[in-house]
C-alpha cells in the first residue's frame, strides 16, 4: 500500500521544515518530486540528497504569492513530466501580532502567503490534474485554524489557516467530479525553522505539558504518514477531510 512510484508530487515550501520532511517521505515511496520555494540554493542541495533515493527531482524557484511564478512552475512541471498527480500546499509565513496592533501590511502579507497562495497553486496545478482525471491535493493548515490561543497573538495566522480549512471543503466539493481529492492536515506543534526558538522556551515547554495530551511536541517525520495516506491511490474515497496531527491538542 501507499506506493507512489510513477506519481509526480509538487511540494511548495520544500526548502525547510515540514515541506522538506515530506519531500523525503514521498521520495522514499518512489514519487518524482517538484520542489518549490524561494530559496533555490536550498532546493538544489535537497535535490542532491533526494536523488540518492533513485527518484527524479525538479527544483523550481517560486514565490507562492506571485501568480507569474506559480504559473511558470506549473508550466515547467507539465513540460518535464506531462502531468501532476499530487500537490502539497505547505509554503507559509506569518506576521505575529494581535488584532489591536496588526497593520494592514502585516495582515495582507499573512493572508496572501498562507491563504491566497493555496487558491493560486490549486488553480494552476489542478488544471493539469483535470486533464488526466486524477489528483490528490493536500493543504497544510494548522491547529490555529481550528481554535484560538492565549499564548501568541497572531490573528492573521488564525484567520488564514481557518480560511484554508474551509477552502479545502469547498475545493473538495468542486473538484470531485474530476477525480481530484482535496484534504487538509492541521499540524500541532512541530519543530521547524520558524518555531524552534519559541518552542524551546521554558514557558512553551510547560504549555505543551499542560495543553497537549501527549505532553510533547511532534517529532520529525510524524506528519508524514498522514500526508502519504491522503496522497495515495488507496485514499480515493477520502476528500474534504480535516486531519489534525497534534498529539491530541484539539480534542480537549
Amino acid at each position: 500500500m501507499f506506493n507512489l512510484k510513477g506519481r509526480v508530487a509538487v511540494i511548495s515550501g520544500s526548502s525547510s521544515g515540514l515541506g522538506k520532511q515530506m519531500s523525503y517521505a514521498f521520495a522514499k515511496q518512489g514519487a518524482s518530486l517538484v520542489l518549490l520555494a524561494r530559496r533555490i540554493e536550498k532546493l538544489e542541495e535537497l535535490k542532491i540528497e533526494l536523488e540518492k533515493l533513485d527518484v527524479k527531482v525538479l527544483p523550481i524557484k517560486c514565490d507562492v504569492t506571485s501568480t507569474e511564478d506559480i504559473n511558470n512552475a506549473a508550466s515547467l512541471t507539465e513540460k518535464e513530466f506531462g502531468k501532476v498527480d499530487i500537490l502539497i500546499n505547505c509554503a507559509g509565513a506569518s506576521k505575529d501580532k494581535g488584532v489591536l496592533d496588526m497593520s494592514d501590511e502585516e495582515w495582507n502579507f499573512t493572508i496572501d502567503t498562507d491563504l491566497t497562495s493555496v487558491f493560486k497553486m490549486t488553480r494552476a496545478f489542478a488544471s493539469i490534474m483535470k486533464k488526466n482525471n486524477y489528483g490528490r491535493i493536500i493543504n497544510i493548515a494548522s491547529i490555529y485554524g481550528m481554535v484560538g490561543n492565549t499564548e501568541i497573538p497572531t490573528i492573521a495566522y488564525h484567520s488564514s489557516k481557518g480560511g484554508v480549512i474551509n477552502y479545502t471543503r469547498a475545493a473538495a466539493a468542486e473538484l470531485a467530479k474530476y477525480n481530484i481529492t482535496v484534504n487538509c492536515i492541521c499540524p500541532g506543534y512541530f519543530y521547524t525553522e520558524l518555531t524552534t526558538d519559541v518552542l524551546n522556551t521554558e514557558k512553551f515547554r510547560e504549555f505543551a505539558k499542560t495543553h497537549v495530551p501527549m505532553q510533547r511536541y511532534g517529532s520529525e517525520g510524524e506528519l508524514n504518514a498522514g500526508a502519504l495516506f491522503l496522497a495515495s491511490d488507496e485514499a480515493s474515497y477520502v476528500t474534504g477531510v480535516i486531519l489534525p496531527i497534534d498529539g491530541g491538542y484539539t480534542c480537549v
